[in-house]
């Protein structure tokens, strides 16, 4: 079982006083034998941006996917536990994404498993612990402290470590140019045709 999350989130009275609408832990959790040793806990889900600040107190619901919604963004803490390179040899990760709806986000025949890619921009934060970021041939160490912007890019998460990571999130539905049409507006940029 991963850590558990305390969520506060804050409101206003019916006077337009700042207050605090929900205290308590996060409650959208996602572990599975897929994936061991990773827990993925959504803090707060948007379907919009510019996103609603007074609307409903509780956005985790439904079905848990990897990527934000379209045109919205999601937070999220993930725990990555050390990893046993044993078990990963065996491991499906195509399947283990299936299971967030995501299984199209797999990079098939990469270094790791887990390698994969989403359309949009993620802001990460190393909270606890040190992990490598694994790129298509770079990786990078990174500890407690330490921010990273992923931009589309394919990347696994690789704790090889003693002790836990924990990591949050803040991804971002994205494109890969703003005024790209067509096939160029998602997927890796094509910059051969730039």
């Amino acid at each position: 079982m991963g850590k558990s999350i305390r969520r506060v989130v804050t409101g206003h009275d019916s006077n337009g006083k700042a207050i605090v609408v929900s205290d308590d832990a996060a409650t959208q959790i996602l572990e599975r034998e897929s994936r061991p040793g990773v827990t993925l806990t959504n803090l707060w889900l948007s379907d919009v941006v510019p996103a609603e600040y007074d609307g409903p107190v509780e956005t985790c619901t439904g079905p848990f996917i990897l990527h934000p919604l379209e045109g919205g963004c999601v937070f999220r803490t993930v725990e990555f536990k050390p990893e046993d390179p044993e078990v990963l040899a065996n491991i499906d990760g195509k399947a283990a994404f299936a299971e967030m709806n995501a299984d199209q986000c797999i990079v098939e025949g990469a270094r790791h498993p887990f390698m994969h890619r989403t359309d949009s921009l993620d802001f990460a934060v190393v909270v606890q612990g040190e992990i490598f970021m694994l790129l298509d041939d770079d990786e990078v160490h990174l500890s407690s402290g330490d921010v990273v912007i992923q931009r589309g890019t394919n990347h696994a998460w690789s704790n090889r470590g003693t002790e836990s990571c924990i990591i949050a999130f803040i991804l971002v539905d994205g494109v890969t140019r703003q005024h790209a049409s067509g096939e160029r507006r998602r997927g890796v940029p094509d910059r051969t045709k730039c």
